[in-house]
């Protein structure tokens, strides 16, 4: 989250679905993947904030039919995922991390690769999206920016995403971690699923993807830093924009009172 929001490219083959919970690297994967896949990459966190309007309403339209409850909810969640990622040779960070199961069926022959780091580890940087993404006054700031302003529905939809597949949402907790591993275990077939941890670098991937190691560094991108840079930047935005919205109002209504005296 935090970087620029990718561009499709039509007839793009779609061939790896990044399974890895958010904080585990997904940035850094998916500008790897874009290297080695040559192809432009959909990372939910910077698709839903960065790009249009139309990428974090069709996500809250898609989790609020999550989880299925019948076939046209189940229609519905596999027509949005075919438009979202029609064009991309992959998809990493929430919410298809938690829509593994329906990306299985949808891209058999996709390879299903999971982003992992220290479980600890990954609670305690967890908590720096869980204070940015629950500011009581967010949804009021927000407002005056389009696609953001749905920001807090979109946060409450994948909370409740969390709720059904691993039991918890806030504060998460190492049971997060290894509920999500056992559900990955259940949906893909075990010849499909590959863990990886971005610290290895180059060369475990590309073993996986039957790639040549590039010949520059592994992505190295700060997550952390990304989503905190965003935040400070929408948040300044907004208020930006009730600023000049107050100062338009108050332009306008200085005839009114000048006319009232």
């Amino acid at each position: 989250m935090g970087q620029q929001a990718s561009v499709p490219k039509p007839g793009t083959k779609f061939q790896v679905i990044g399974a890895g919970l958010s904080r585990t690297g997904t940035a850094s994967f998916s500008e790897a993947l874009r290297i080695l896949l040559d192809g432009p990459v959909y990372h939910g966190g910077t698709q839903a904030t960065r790009g249009p309007e139309s990428e974090i309403r069709s996500w809250i339209k898609l989790l609020s039919h999550f989880p299925p409850q019948s076939d046209s909810d189940k229609k519905l969640i596999n027509d949005i995922l075919r438009e979202r990622l029609d064009g991309y040779v992959a998809c990493t960070d929430a919410p298809t991390s938690g829509l593994v199961e329906e990306l299985v069926e949808l891209y058999p022959d996709a390879l299903v690769i999971c982003t992992i780091r220290d479980p600890d580890a990954w609670v305690k940087s967890m908590q720096s999206v869980s204070n940015a993404a629950t500011m009581s006054f967010l949804r009021f700031v927000l407002f005056p920016l389009p696609g953001m302003r749905y920001f807090v529905d979109y946060i409450n939809v994948l909370r409740n995403q969390w709720l059904h597949l691993y039991q918890e949402a806030e504060p998460a907790t190492t049971k997060t971690h290894y509920n999500h591993i056992a559900y990955l275990k259940r949906v893909v077939p075990p010849e499909k699923l590959v863990f990886f941890n971005v610290k290895e670098g180059w060369e475990p991937l590309c073993k996986v993807l039957n790639k040549p190691v590039p010949d520059i560094p592994f992505p190295r991108i700060n997550d952390g830093e990304a989503i905190e840079k965003l935040s400070k930047e929408m948040v300044t935005k907004g208020l930006v924009r009730w600023l000049a919205i107050f100062a338009t109002l108050s332009v306008a209504f200085v005839p009114y009172l000048y006319l009232r005296k």
